[in-house]
């Protein structure tokens, strides 16, 4: 029984991973801009304003990033979501019948809606933060209501 356990814990583990690690293959996120080198010394007022320009624009950059990892941890936010939904239909349906496999996909895809839930709140929007949360809420209760509640009347 342990490791049939182990077992299921490994298999959502890896399937989380997965998703994880596919999105970051195919769907990098933003490079975070560098910080420009010069050194720490500033001798004359040439190199002082030189420096000024260099983090000036330095800044600009780093807005910019802030803009786009938001955008970013949106899209995907939403693309996970989606597809911790196609895993947990798989895993409710297709193998509902082979309990071990199904039991450790279904907590996969648990696992990828909880990462998708965490990249939404990091979007700078409040309704998104609120619509994924609901999102969240509304597979928990139907998840539930399926293996647990539907399962007993079968």
């Amino acid at each position: 029984m342990l490791i049939k356990s182990i077992y299921t814990l490994f298999l959502a583990l890896l399937i989380a991973l997965f998703v994880g690690f596919g999105i970051d293959s195919f769907y990098p996120a933003p490079k975070y801009p560098e910080y420009p080198s010069k050194p720490m010394m500033i001798e004359n007022v040439e190199n002082q304003k030189e420096q000024m320009i260099l983090d000036q624009k330095y800044n600009e950059e780093h807005e910019k990033y802030q803009s786009e990892i938001k955008t970013y941890n949106k899209n995907v936010s939403i693309i996970i979501l989606s597809l911790s939904i196609v895993i947990l239909v798989i895993s409710l349906t297709f193998l509902s019948k082979i309990k071990m496999i199904s039991d450790g996909i279904l907590m996969g895809g648990i696992f990828t809606t909880i990462y998708s839930l965490i990249r939404g709140t990091m979007s700078d929007s409040s309704i998104f933060r609120f619509l994924i949360i609901t999102i969240g809420l509304i597979i928990a209760l139907v998840l539930g209501y399926i293996k647990f509640i539907r399962g007993q009347k079968n």
